[in-house]
């Protein structure tokens, strides 16, 4: 989870304020934005985000949703997230928590092993699933009022 967690947070996060890195928290490389906006044409129909830095939330869900919802405070007081992507974030988070290491013991205590690519496989369709059924469901709702 650790590992997981730092390594999004080093590939969302640019260098500091004034364009130097300072190894002050929330330093790294921002990656992710940058394949979140090269992505936008398929994030944007499906997932809606309100920017490309909303792609580190469910991808930090992928070591732990905990660490994850964690991030959305920073996000939204910098503007970067709305109320739809925070439905989405949920819907995801929930499905997707800390899946990686969990399929792992899981199907080596049940001595499946075999089948520990196929689980993770399930549970990545699932979450995107509940992504995008989050995203449209949120739109009905908000249409409805």
């Amino acid at each position: 989870m650790l590992i997981i967690c730092t390594f999004v947070l080093i590939l969302t996060n640019g260098p500091s304020a004034n364009g130097t890195y300072t190894g002050a928290a929330y330093e790294g490389v921002g990656i992710l934005p940058i394949l979140g906006e090269k992505l936008n044409f398929i994030l944007q129909p499906l997932f809606r985000f309100s920017s490309p830095e909303a792609i580190a939330v469910p991808i930090t869900s992928l070591g732990a949703a905990g660490a994850a919802i964690g991030l959305v405070p920073n996000l939204v007081s910098e503007g970067l997230v709305n109320v739809n992507d925070i439905a989405v974030f949920t819907a995801m988070c929930m499905c997707w928590s800390g899946y990686l290491s969990t399929h792992t013991a899981m199907m080596d205590s049940l001595k499946c092993r075999v089948l520990t690519g196929k689980a993770i496989f399930a549970h990545t369709v699932g979450g995107l699933c509940a992504g995008i059924a989050a995203n449209w469901i949120f739109k009905l709702l908000i249409t409805l009022q």
